[in-house]
C-alpha cells in the first residue's frame, strides 16, 4: 500500500512539471502544439519568426481571435540556446493580452542575450487570482 501511495505522489509531482500551458505553443522552428482543443477553436497563432537585431534575436508572431467576443489571454516567449537549454527563463513572466472579437495582434520579444538561437511562444487563457 505504501509503494502505491509513493508512486501516486511521484506521478502527480511529475505531472505538475509538465510543459503544457493549457493553450497553444508555436516555435521559431515551425513546431506547433495544441494542449487545449477548445481554446484552439477560439485562438490561433501565426508562425513565430525571428530576425537578428544588434546581436540579439527579435521574435514576432500574430495572435488571432476566432471568437466573436473579447478574449483575455496571456503569452510568454521562452528562449533557447544552441544546446536546447533555456536562456534566462527565471525572470520571464506571462504578459496580458486582450483581443476583441476577430481581432489580430502582433506580439514581439527580444532575446535576453546573444546566446539565444530559437524561441517558443506560449498563449493561454488569462488566469485570474
Amino acid at each position: 500500500m505504501n509503494k502505491g501511495l509513493v508512486l501516486g505522489c511521484m506521478l502527480l509531482g511529475l505531472a505538475a512539471c509538465a510543459p503544457h500551458t493549457g493553450g497553444i505553443m508555436t516555435s521559431s522552428t515551425g513546431e506547433v502544439r495544441v494542449d487545449n482543443g477548445s481554446f484552439h477553436s477560439d485562438v490561433d497563432v501565426s508562425g513565430v519568426t525571428t530576425q537578428a537585431e544588434a546581436g540579439f534575436l527579435r521574435a514576432r508572431a500574430t495572435v488571432i481571435s476566432k471568437a466573436a467576443t473579447d478574449l483575455h489571454l496571456q503569452y510568454k516567449f521562452t528562449w533557447y540556446d544552441i544546446n536546447g537549454a533555456t536562456v534566462e527563463d527565471e525572470g520571464v513572466s506571462w504578459k496580458a493580452l486582450k483581443l476583441h472579437g476577430k481581432q489580430q495582434m502582433q506580439v514581439t520579444a527580444l532575446s535576453p542575450n546573444a546566446t539565444a538561437v530559437r524561441c517558443e511562444l506560449y498563449v493561454r487563457e488569462a488566469i485570474s487570482n
